[in-house]
């Protein structure tokens, strides 16, 4: 038999499982219980839809998990990671000697004894990348890889990389964080405990209750059983199995060994031997990696299915403050009145609008007629919507939502509720200001009414003109001559004087009528007006605030999915 030292510059194994891209948030729940890749890209999606919103320890602590899985799988399959820990004088690194066949470990009694790990490997291909990764020192790396190895017994541990562990107890802190590290990595963990300390409370506390999930991939090795009696054996291994139970782990493996004793390390090797045979070590540890970080996500989700879009009472609410917000019906308003305004210098009796002139009109002084431009220039930053009007309206669309959410998945509701707020008043502003233009032209039958009323006029001047003539020329005789006809016959005054005042009758009857249409027509443009106004206020609050909150409660909602995938639920 014959031992060598391990390559470090060997290829990477060609026997890892490459953990696939879980980068797709949307990927599909597996049918079926879900694999151990599942699982992971599950936890890898809790993680992403975490960040931000949970605990930062759970976050980190299940990215450590996804970190050190991806690289486990993506390493060789076919070996077996074996650990072998326990405290001062408990005879592990001896155990590891007795498998090994050689005196590879240091032991004795001192404290400590082991400082560094120390790796047995049966079987060298794609073994080296994996030590790399285990971070053994190549000082410390032996094979049991030789030909007439393999002719014996110990073929049947190919595969096998067995770990010698510093001390868990020892007085070294680095020895402590050694042994934290592998206690985290190992395929296989194996506590050795002698019977005078098997009920050590620093390697209970420290390790056995905290990985009490991890019984499956957990043995307990009770060595030194020579130094007992026969009966003695059972009532310890029955004590420490009632420790164990009592502690939280579910049928704990317990084995009794010597390794000293001729066949007293055969029970461990024969557990050794179906380990490394079912290959299920490495995936049976992750799995219950995966368990122990994905029960801390439980936590965060409640047993109520979430909704995933906003009610329409809530959007019409939502729309409706945001409308009293910008002040959109104020605005329809005043630009109904200026319709009017403006509509009057078009339909409105000329006549009237002379004498109006000759007189102080603030109205005309404020310059309505304007108006349209100068609302687009305000509706923009605060002036368009109050801040604090925005701010009660996005409370209010959250209320009804949040309370039957968890606590930490509410507070993020709200949060994307408010990631635009500072952009909605002036979003708001400008949705207003694009409604206006289209409510500001003039009407084709306005210059035709504007074309008659002065048509009038000017036939009422003719008129006025006309009798003027008629009282010069057939009342006065003005000239001395009788002209005669249309401007000398004096019987004509009376005709065109009706003429006159028909002629201001249908003025003021025209101007009178068209002030009626005007009104209707203004009302039919401020609801018009107030209608487009509301379609850009709707299209404010669904991209600055629905969109936001319902992409992040079907985030809930898949985060609920991933979690019951990470428990291997499916």
């Amino acid at each position: 038999m014959t031992t060598s030292a391990i390559p470090t510059n060997s290829p990477p194994g060609t026997g890892g499982i490459p953990l696939p891209d879980a980068s797709v948030p949307g990927a599909a729940a597996p049918a079926g219980p879900p694999s151990l890749t599942d699982r992971l890209n599950g936890l890898d999606r809790l993680v992403r839809a975490g960040a931000g919103r949970l605990d930062q320890p759970v976050l980190a602590e299940a990215g450590a998990l996804l970190d050190r899985a991806g690289q486990r799988l993506r390493l060789s399959g076919e070996h077996t990671v074996v650990a072998l820990a326990g405290g001062t004088g408990s005879g592990k690194s001896s155990l590891f000697n007795a498998i090994c066949g050689l005196e590879l470990s240091p032991t004795g009694m001192r404290r400590p004894m082991t400082s560094q790990a120390h790796a047995c490997v049966w079987g060298l291909d794609g073994a080296g990348p994996l030590l790399d990764w285990l971070d053994v020192d190549k000082r410390h790396r032996y094979a049991r890889a030789s030909a007439l190895d393999l002719e014996r017994a110990d073929a049947t541990l190919q595969g096998l990389v067995l770990i010698d562990l510093p001390d868990h107890d020892s007085i070294q802190a680095m020895h402590r964080a050694e042994v934290d590290r592998f206690v985290t990595i190992a395929d296989l963990l194996v506590w050795v405990v002698d019977p005078q300390k098997y009920a050590d409370a620093a390697l209970h506390r420290n390790y056995i209750v905290p990985f009490a999930r991890h019984t499956g991939v957990t043995l307990i090795v009770l060595n030194q059983v020579d130094r007992l009696a026969p009966h003695e054996i059972d009532d310890c291994v029955a004590d420490l199995r009632r420790l164990l139970e009592a502690e939280g782990l579910a049928d704990p493996r317990i084995v009794t060994t010597s390794a000293i004793a001729d066949d007293g390390v055969y029970g461990f090797r024969d557990i050794l031997v179906d380990t490394v045979a079912a290959r299920r070590a490495r995936t049976e540890r992750l799995s219950a990696d995966v368990d122990r970080a994905a029960e801390r996500f439980v936590g965060y989700r409640a047993d109520t299915e979430p909704p995933t879009t906003i009610d329409d009472g809530r959007r019409g609410d939502l729309v409706q403050a945001f409308t009293d917000a910008a002040g959109a019906p104020a605005v329809a308003e005043a630009m109904e009145s200026a319709y009017e305004l403006r509509a009057a210098d078009f339909v409105g009796w000329p006549i009237t609008a002379i004498i109006a002139r000759l007189r102080s009109d603030p109205l005309r002084r404020m310059r309505l007629t304007e108006l349209r431009e100068e609302l687009r220039g305000a509706f923009t930053g605060p002036i368009g919507a109050q801040q604090g009007d925005v701010d009660t309206a996005l409370q209010g669309v959250t209320e009804g939502i949040t309370p039957e959410l968890p606590a930490h998945w509410g507070r993020s509701v709200r949060a994307a509720a408010r990631s635009h707020a500072t952009e909605i008043p002036e979003a708001l502003g400008e949705s207003l200001k694009d409604a206006l233009p289209t409510f500001n032209q003039v009407p084709r039958w306005w210059w035709l009414v504007k074309t008659w009323q002065y048509f009038l006029v000017l036939v009422a001047a003719l008129s006025v003109v006309w009798i003027g003539l008629l009282v010069a020329y057939g009342l006065l005789d003005a000239g001395g001559e009788d002209p005669g006809g249309l401007v000398g016959e004096a019987g004509l005054i009376p005709y065109v004087a009706v003429l006159v005042v028909c002629t201001l009758g249908m003025g003021w009857l025209t101007s009178s009528a068209c002030r009626n249409l005007v009104a209707l027509s203004s009302a039919k443009h401020g609801d018009k007006m107030e209608h487009h106004m509301r379609l850009g206020i709707e299209r404010v609050a669904h991209e600055k605030v629905i969109v936001p909150i319902e992409q992040d409660l079907q985030l809930y909602a898949r985060f609920r999915q991933d979690v019951d995938i990470a428990l291997g639920r499916g």
